[in-house]
């Protein structure tokens, strides 16, 4: 399978290869109608929660910048004082249970994403591929959470949902076509209720966003390093993430200099990885600080600003002004 990992390369444009894969992209296709009118025909149900469904997704397949707006939409929400929950399918844990994450949970048995947002946001995390069921796991531990922000799952039609929210990264929709074709999960143009461009804009419609990294990085015991220290150091630099690279222009962008750099395919678990420099500084995203600092404390993680424009803000205050009815 590993052919399979090789097409985004070609997800950007209309080449032979698209072509090639038209025949598979009609059975995707068809499948994909086939389940819709199956929910439409109530023949796959749908799911209410006892909480208002914020669900953050793509289109496209890898990542697009959910997590980094799943955790802005909790903390601004919490700075309203609405009681929040989220719900995380948990990509790469070691079981396929449903559960809650801990203080003392780890990668391995919640998810990378999940771990980072429960960290960062102090709030009930579910971990579970239905959804639906996760959700109602966390409303049974934690009855006061009166809204649910799920971290992906605009595909999971299962979990009815009140406000649907869709990212793109600099991609967009590449090449228009549905997978293994093109990178589209379903059609574009498709109903959301707010569309956001977490990286260079590339639609017309949709709102903007701003990503940057912070003035501190911060090792596996808590100590603050100042950015500005690192530049024109030579560094290590190890990523586990969808866009790796984005990470690493950023770190240019600063004058740091890179002698190494190893990029591991998203929500690696770091298990058998070893630094090659190792008498040079280690840096990291704060998604694989979460693996990385039981085995390397040293580590650098960089947190990365994430903040969509105003504008996105006042569309989903008034969002969830008039579709929130749980307290």
């Amino acid at each position: 399978m590993q052919w399979f990992h090789q097409l985004p390369r070609y997800w950007h444009t209309t080449s032979v290869i698209t072509y090639a894969l038209w025949p598979f992209e009609q059975v995707y296709k068809w499948a994909l109608h086939l389940r819709r009118a199956m929910y439409a025909l109530g023949l796959f149900k749908t799911h209410k929660l006892n909480a208002t469904v914020i669900v953050v997704g793509n289109v496209v397949a890898g990542g697009g910048g959910k997590t980094p707006l799943t955790i802005a939409i909790v903390q601004r929400l919490q700075q309203q004082g609405y009681k929040v929950g989220v719900v995380s399918r948990g990509y790469g844990r070691s079981n396929s249970q449903i559960q809650m994450v801990q203080g003392l949970s780890t990668a391995d048995q919640v998810g990378d994403e999940p771990l980072l947002i429960f960290q960062k946001c102090q709030v009930p995390v579910a971990v579970g591929a239905k959804r639906f069921e996760a959700a109602q796991h966390l409303i049974e531990q934690h009855p006061e959470v009166n809204i649910i922000v799920c971290d992906d799952g605009l595909q999971h039609w299962s979990l009815q949902r009140d406000i649907e929210i869709c990212v793109m990264d600099s991609m967009g929709i590449g090449n228009g076509h549905l997978l293994p074709a093109g990178p589209l999960r379903e059609a574009w143009p498709r109903p959301v209720d707010l569309l956001l461009h977490t990286q260079q804009r590339s639609l017309a419609e949709g709102f903007a966003s701003t990503r940057q990294l912070s003035s501190e990085a911060i090792n596996g015991l808590g100590q603050p390093v100042a950015l500005s220290s690192l530049e024109n150091q030579v560094v290590e630099v190890v990523c586990g993430i969808a866009k790796p690279q984005a990470f690493v222009d950023m770190l240019k962008a600063r004058n740091i200099q890179i002698e190494h750099f190893t990029a591991l395919p998203d929500h690696a678990k770091f298990s058998d990885w070893q630094p090659q420099k190792p008498k040079l500084k280690l840096l990291c995203t704060e998604k694989d600080a979460v693996k990385l600092w039981p085995l390397h404390p040293e580590a650098l993680a960089v947190p990365l600003l994430f903040e969509p424009e105003i504008s996105f803000w006042l569309a989903f205050d008034k969002l969830i002004k008039t579709r929130h009815r749980y307290h």
